[in-house]
């Protein structure tokens, strides 16, 4: 089991940043690859980015790309999200997620979830 917990969300001006982090306990850290999902009112629960188990590959969905950043820290067993020059359209909950297996953009790859985190884009 593992128990994933968000933090770093709120309210930011389009054009700002901000950081999300997740911080992971449980199982060991560096055997799952990581993920970040986001769900807007009324929307499906889309891929935002991932990581590899050891940080060394990454994938992004098109609407983020260029602009966010994922990482990790499998000594600190956090995951962080850099969101740059955020747009209103990022306006949703993001939640972050763990896999077993390889990194991937498909929502049931990933075996658990954190609560998730609210961020609100404004103009």
């Amino acid at each position: 089991q593992v128990q994933l917990v968000e933090s770093g969300g709120g309210l930011v001006q389009a054009g700002g940043s901000l950081t999300l982090s997740c911080a992971a306990s449980g199982r060991t850290f560096s055997n799952y690859a990581m993920g970040w999902f986001r769900q807007a009112p009324g929307k499906d629960r889309d891929f935002v980015a991932a990581i590899s188990w050891s940080g060394g590959s990454t994938i992004y969905a098109d609407p983020v790309k260029g602009r966010f950043t994922i990482s990790r820290d499998n000594a600190k067993n956090t995951v962080c999200l850099q969101m740059n020059n955020m747009k209103p359209e990022d306006t949703a909950i993001y939640y972050c997620a763990a896999a077993r297996g390889s990194y991937s953009y498909l929502r049931y790859d990933y075996d658990y979830w954190g609560q998730g985190t609210q961020v609100t884009v404004f103009s």
